[in-house]
């Protein structure tokens, strides 16, 4: 194994993976420098999820390495990568990812709270965000009886209030209406920049994927120079633009 380059908190090296068959990733190397913001793109198919899985080590890639401030991610065992991905790691899905049991504050704090921090101060975090992300009155509700866009604040807030080095957002804002999208992420982005937050963001929207301070664009499973994607994520009727690397 060769250690990756020492500004890189994220690196991997020619990551392959496949599902029953069909190639996920075949030979994707990657580094995410501390404090960036990148974004993966390319359509839907091309292996976006299962390269952000492979670098939150929610997958062991079957060849190739994966890296965290110089520890190789890719050799853990499932209980050590449990608690990277629980004590470091953020994670942002397209679906929120809720506990229908727990209120709207509860699931916000609830890294928190599995890491042994006290309730008051977990429940002051996770508070905090609710309220900068405009659902702190809803601090109560449990998850059912929020819409779509509240309860994927939650999970924005959730990822936020447990002080990660990395959030990994799948799709992030793939669900959501224009005006809401836009909120939320110039929520996340605001706050990763504020907070020294690594973000990688997998999108196959352009809008959103420019937002990012760099871009890696993947098809069928590999990385291509450029990557034809809509415009937006409501694209009825309008032209897919190129993003280049």
């Amino acid at each position: 194994m060769v250690a990756p380059p020492d500004n890189d908190v994220i690196w991997a090296r020619s990551l392959h993976h496949s599902h029953n068959g069909s190639p996920g990733l075949s030979g994707v190397s990657l580094g995410v420098r501390d404090g960036e913001i990148l974004s993966v793109t390319g359509p839907r198919g091309s292996g976006k999820t299962t390269l952000l899985h492979c670098l939150s080590g929610q997958l062991v890639p079957q060849q190739g390495e994966v890296w965290f401030n110089s520890v190789p991610v890719h050799t853990m065992g499932p209980r050590l990568r449990e608690q990277l991905r629980r004590d470091r790691f953020g994670w942002i899905a397209a679906e929120p990812q809720l506990v229908p049991e727990l209120s709207t504050w509860e699931n916000a704090a609830l890294p928190l709270l599995l890491r042994g921090v006290p309730h008051r101060a977990a429940k002051k975090a996770a508070t905090e965000w609710l309220d900068r992300l405009d659902i702190g009155p809803l601090a109560r509700k449990r998850p059912h009886t929020l819409v779509q866009s509240q309860r994927q604040r939650i999970s924005v807030a959730r990822a936020l209030a447990a002080s990660p080095s990395v959030i990994f957002a799948d799709e992030p804002t793939a669900t959501l209406h224009h005006a809401e999208r836009a909120q939320l992420l110039r929520t996340l982005t605001t706050a990763a920049r504020s907070h020294g937050i690594t973000v990688v963001l997998a999108t196959h929207d352009a809008s959103v994927a420019a937002l990012a301070d760099r871009v890696v664009s993947l098809l069928d499973g590999r990385r291509v120079t450029t990557v034809s994607l809509p415009a937006a994520s409501d694209t009825e009727g309008r032209s897919a633009c190129s993003l280049s690397v």
